[in-house]
């Protein structure tokens, strides 16, 4: 279907549509996040979105009216700028975990889903848009299943005493699973003769993340054990 053409010019109708879609858009992918309780959510995706769009659309009007300036070069400020915006919604806890990653992601082809749309460039926007829904929404449960098949994992352990840190790491091998990293945390909840390890390991058998967690959860001394 073809758009009328007042529509990729720069007017009060075509600034008006623009704007609009780019909230709608920004708050479809917004609304996933927020449901989820991610740091950035319905209005951070809609601002970043309807921000983006109003670049472009000021951009495309700089070009109608100062021909020799270079299209591309507001633009391209977003892309690299809205990585700060970005990093704001990472989160690393205490047990090296990182958390945002997604979010982050999401802001950025929100952003991208914006300049399109800012410009003029509808079919894209709204492609992009649902394709980042989906990969945002549907394929979560995918993503989980991959990674829970995965023959690493990565732990945190905490043991009674310090001293039975030689005793685990034994059972472990005892138990085909290799240690590739390790690293000691202290935190403020665990006892004073107590510690906390960071683990990356690897199984040398086939076996669900879930079955690696009961088997060292009946090692001597663990108090707590989480997958990261």
């Amino acid at each position: 279907m073809k758009l009328p053409e007042m529509l990729y010019e720069v007017n009060m109708a075509s600034t008006a549509t623009r704007l609009l879609l780019s909230l709608l858009c920004g708050g479809i992918l917004g609304i996933e996040r927020g449901r989820k309780k991610r740091p950035a959510g319905f209005r951070t995706y809609m601002l970043v979105c309807m921000g983006s769009t109003l670049v472009m659309i000021t951009n495309q009007y700089m070009m109608t009216r100062y021909p020799s300036i270079d299209p591309a070069r507001m633009g391209a400020q977003v892309i690299s700028g809205i990585g700060f915006l970005g990093v704001g919604t990472i989160i690393v806890t205490g047990r090296n975990k990182v958390r945002g990653l997604t979010t982050a992601a999401g802001l950025w082809a929100a952003a991208c889903v914006g300049l399109a749309i800012g410009i003029g460039f509808y079919s894209g926007a709204l492609i992009g848009c649902v394709l980042t829904f989906f990969v945002m929404a549907m394929l979560h449960n995918l993503d989980d299943k991959v990674m829970s098949s995965t023959r690493v994992i990565n732990l945190y352990v905490e043991l009674s005493k310090f001293n039975l840190v030689g005793g685990f790491l034994k059972y472990v091998k005892e138990n085909d699973l290799k240690v590739s990293d390790m690293e000691f945390s202290c935190e403020n909840d665990i006892s004073k003769e107590g510690i906390g390890l960071l683990l990356t390991i690897r199984s040398l058998k086939k076996r669900s993340h879930i079955d690696t967690l009961e088997l060292l959860s009946k090692a001597e001394g663990v108090v707590y054990i989480e997958e990261l």
